[in-house]
């Protein structure tokens, strides 16, 4: 019973305007990031074109990411404990509407970036899509014990960054990312609500 409670990671309890604050804190920070790399980088952003076909493929991607994620939390016991670990500490404080948020600060910011800029500005071949999907993975690390959830966000990253290349169009990682956010947030934030009734 020790060992175990040595092995649980303390969770920090945040309140939902420091949750607020960290996530447009964060998509400032990668917004100003990706504004100076292509101020000083000799590279063009990745377009993006609003057309329908496209933001349904992104729709789409979205679910399949959400659907894998699923997978991914059922079979993989390390994952789940790492996610519910992240989520707690994201998600918990956040009331529903807040989700909204969730999806659209780091949909727009983190793409903007990750996918946007550092992709093509690294070349945008299987390289480039390597090393920008683990500093995404990177940039979801928050603590020793949550390797788990940085692996997976990198494989994420590595879907989102091929969506990106094969359509040329940034729209379609974009609309994936907000779209899994919203999904799987909701989920979970569904999950726990029903948790605490029963």
């Amino acid at each position: 019973m020790v060992e175990q409670q040595k092995q649980k990671p303390e969770i920090p309890y945040l309140t939902r305007i420091q949750v607020l604050g960290a996530m447009g804190a964060t998509a400032i920070i990668l917004l100003i990031v990706a504004k100076l790399w292509l101020y000083f980088g000799n590279f063009s952003l990745f377009s993006w074109k609003l057309n329908q076909r496209e933001l349904l493929l992104g729709v789409g991607l979205g679910f399949v990411i959400t659907a894998l994620s699923g997978l991914a939390y059922r079979l993989w016991t390390a994952y789940r404990k790492s996610a519910d670990y992240y989520l707690e500490v994201v998600l918990k404080p956040l009331a529903l509407p807040d989700l909204i948020w969730l999806g659209l600060l780091p949909g727009l910011s983190e793409e903007l970036l990750f996918r946007g800029v550092i992709l093509p500005a690294l070349g945008s071949d299987h390289l480039a899509v390597i090393v920008s999907s683990l500093c995404f993975g990177v940039l979801h690390f928050s603590g020793s014990q949550q390797w788990p959830y940085v692996i997976w966000a990198t494989i994420v990253g590595m879907i989102l960054a091929y969506s990106a290349l094969i359509t040329g169009n940034l729209l379609v990682p974009i609309v994936a990312h907000i779209v899994t956010n919203w999904i799987s947030s909701y989920l979970w934030k569904m999950w726990q609500l029903s948790a605490i009734k029963s």
